[in-house]
């Protein structure tokens, strides 16, 4: 068998996923607590980064479903250019997404009399954060997997890819991350095109993540 190309990453996916993991955890989490240097940013500035946020989830998911119907019709190679500007999207969607958090602040749903299903405000809500928790949670477990099916697919010979774990791991991995990512963006269209919001400090934006208010991307 031919030596995966890679060098000490080829050798060790699991440790190489596992490493890359936690501080992209670390990362996020630091920039929820303040604990990295991110300079202060205002308003408009965070309002505009959600917006772009939610454009590179969407391109991104657009190229998850793209990179599945390849694979399914055996184009490996336009099946690999999808999945990995997917991947290369998310990277993008980090940054952002701790400078929007570390320099500006999170968002909590406001649901407010004469918007649609005021009425059942409380419901609404319930959805809402449903909705947020699934998104988040699947969020979170998706990394290490998505990182793993990443890390084989670039340190293995294409012929040797279906004898490995990238066929079943990336299976769940675009389903988890195709749902989180979907999820993603139906909750950023809730709470800025449909209801309002209201700002949250980031110290207590990681707390707020499960309560009932909820904090969205």
């Amino acid at each position: 068998m031919s030596r995966p190309r890679g060098g000490a990453v080829g050798d060790h996916p699991l440790a190489t996923t596992a490493v890359i993991s936690v501080i992209g955890y670390a990362v996020v989490i630091g920039a929820f607590l303040g604990a990295i240097p991110i300079p202060q940013i205002g308003r408009p500035m965070v309002i505009l980064l959600s917006d772009l946020i939610a454009v590179v989830n969407s391109i991104a998911l657009g190229l998850l479903v793209a990179g599945y119907y390849f694979i399914r019709q055996g184009r490996i190679r336009r099946h690999r250019a999808a999945m990995l500007s997917a991947f290369a999207l998310i990277m993008v969607f980090l940054v952002l997404y701790v400078t929007k958090v570390g320099g500006g602040f999170e968002k909590s749903l406001v649901i407010e009399a004469g918007q649609p299903l005021a009425a059942f405000a409380g419901t609404v809500r319930l959805v809402y954060l449903a909705m947020l928790v699934i998104h988040i949670v699947l969020s979170v477990v998706s990394v290490p997997v998505v990182l793993y099916a990443v890390v084989l697919g670039l340190t293995r010979p294409i012929a040797e890819l279906p004898n490995t774990a990238h066929p079943r791991v990336g299976r769940i991995a675009v389903a988890a991350w195709t749902l989180s990512l979907a999820l993603g963006v139906l909750t950023y269209l809730l709470l800025n095109h449909v209801y309002t919001w209201e700002p949250v400090a980031r110290s207590m934006a990681l707390l707020l993540s499960v309560a009932p208010a909820g904090i969205a991307p």
